[in-house]
């Protein structure tokens, strides 16, 4: 068993892990440009090939901008980078307007669009960043861990009707634990 978790540890490139982490911690800092350009470096064509991704990159640069008070600069920003996708996009065009409307409120945290300064916000960009990139790298866009918790779980439940046998008890230490007998 060992053995065969080392070998698929060492199929997996541990620089594009740290690459795409440090991308995705950027995006989660709200340092928008610092991760396009990290990103870029990483694959420039990801941007390219993914347009709803740029997109939602440059709404939260937008975002940042706003969340900091640059207002004449969150403006230009929208005018020059983000109308001109909202011509081509209707639903480009609907976010770009949620956006803009946080410039209108001075309470923005309870204005209807206030969601968009939260940082699950930050995180639902990450997380299409960090998907993009998977993509990019042929990987699935989905964590396999997670699933496979779950079936160890669901697996050990349905063997505890049937046999006694070491299991796993809890998840963080991964200790085979003898049955009580």
């Amino acid at each position: 068993m060992r053995l065969r978790l080392f070998v698929l540890l060492a199929d997996i490139d541990l620089t594009s892990i740290t690459d795409r982490m440090e991308v995705k911690r950027a995006v989660q800092a709200g340092n928008v440009q610092e991760a396009i350009e990290k990103l870029n470096d990483l694959n420039p064509t990801i941007l390219d090939t993914n347009p709803q991704l740029y997109f939602h990159m440059q709404q939260q640069k937008l975002i940042e901008l706003i969340r900091v008070g640059k207002i004449n600069e969150a403006l230009q920003f929208a005018q020059e980078e983000l109308a001109p996708r909202g011509e081509e996009n209707q639903v480009f065009l609907e976010e770009i307007e949620k956006t803009v409307a946080l410039l209108v409120f001075e309470d923005v945290k309870n204005c209807p669009y206030g969601e968009l300064l939260d940082v699950s916000h930050r995180l639902k960009t990450a997380s299409e960043v960090n998907a993009a990139i998977l993509i990019s790298q042929n990987h699935e866009k989905d964590a396999k861990l997670p699933s496979l918790l779950k079936m160890l779980i669901w697996t050990q439940d349905q063997l505890n009707e049937k046999a006694v046998y070491p299991q796993i008890n809890n998840l963080s230490t991964t200790v085979l634990e003898d049955p009580a007998v």
